[in-house]
């Protein structure tokens, strides 16, 4: 499970006892419904500092768990990208430096460009509790995704949940902007039908820029999914807290937070054979891949007999890089 650093965990809840159960569970249920909903355009302005706090506790932990999970194996497909500088748009409370900083220790400066003041300001008092001196010294910074403004330039840059609250219009222009002076760019959006479309069309138009996929696509020929009968999404499983469960009114001490993204880079990378697109179906010696190849999509059937393969299959899940020769006979 990817769980949020204690310190951060700690400071969180220590800004969310400074208001009232009741109305951050308010908070929560107008921010849940806008999920649900899947239009984040049409969620409540958050206007307060005890929806912001509400949003923090609602979300930061399963946009840590999400972006955590992208980076882990973004990192590992690209084992020579030793990030020195992040700007994370659209980064709300700075969840995703908090994560970068977890799997990246080469980071020595984060940035956060975020538009709601209370957001900034409670951001950057959840940083100050950090160990990592990239996210305590964190840049916190007011402002939009304006492609009209210099471009972004970091080594990573990162941006979460955000391509949906962008008119249709603007996003072809945003990507562009996104990418233009980034070393690593990664995008995520919910793992949704409308999510996918969003980053299915951001991938091809990085391609179309000259930037090389670094996951978790397998190839950068044309997505092989159906359009509009399936979609590639993945999952990151997170702990609930009590004071989590509290605002969520939930009872199951986890939750699995699903999501759809790209890796981009402007160097070339090493690039999975295959990637696991479905939970493997374990039964009594054998296990059932569904994979995405450069060739397409195909199921594969791992028995005893491939050996090796069959033990790595065994442990094999959901969003796995897989080799495609290991059950060549």
């Amino acid at each position: 499970m990817a769980a949020l650093p204690e310190t951060l965990r700690s400071a969180l809840d220590e800004e969310l006892g400074k208001y009232p159960q009741n109305r951050l569970t308010q908070s929560v249920e107008r921010l849940s419904t806008r999920y649900r909903e899947n239009n984040p355009a049409s969620a409540p302005i958050l206007s307060s500092e005890v929806d912001i706090a509400a949003y923090a506790g609602y979300r930061m932990p399963a946009t840590y768990a999400a972006v955590h999970a992208v980076l882990a194996e973004a990192a590992l497909r690209a084992p020579g990208f030793a990030p020195r500088t992040q700007i994370d748009v659209g980064g709300g409370t700075g969840a995703a430096i908090w994560a970068a900083a977890d799997v990246w220790p080469s980071l020595e400066e984060s940035t956060v460009v975020e538009q709601v003041p209370g957001a900034i300001a409670l951001g950057r008092r959840l940083a100050g509790n950090a160990g990592d001196k990239a996210v305590r010294g964190s840049t916190w910074r007011r402002g939009l995704i304006d492609p009209a403004a210099p471009a972004p330039e970091a080594d990573l840059v990162t941006l979460s949940y955000v391509l949906g609250e962008l008119p249709e219009a603007r996003r072809s222009d945003a990507v562009r902007w996104l990418s233009a002076k980034a070393g690593m760019l990664v995008l995520i959006e919910p793992g949704t039908p409308a999510g996918y479309e969003r980053i299915v069309e951001a991938r091809d138009q990085l391609v179309e820029l000259g930037l090389s996929l670094v996951a978790p696509c397998p190839h950068e020929g044309t997505c092989p999914i159906p359009r509009g009968k399936d979609w590639c999404h993945f999952s990151a499983r997170l702990p609930r807290t009590g004071l989590h469960r509290q605002l969520k009114s939930a009872t199951l001490g986890f939750e699995d937070e699903k999501f759809s993204y790209v890796v981009a880079s402007r160097t070339a990378p090493e690039r999975a054979e295959a990637r696991i697109l479905r939970h493997p179906v374990k039964r009594k010696g054998m296990v059932g891949l569904s994979l995405c190849a450069g060739a397409g999509l195909t199921e594969t059937i791992v028995t005893k007999r491939h050996g090796t393969a069959y033990r790595a299959a065994r442990d094999a899940e959901w969003g796995d890089a897989w080799p495609t020769q290991s059950t060549v006979d």
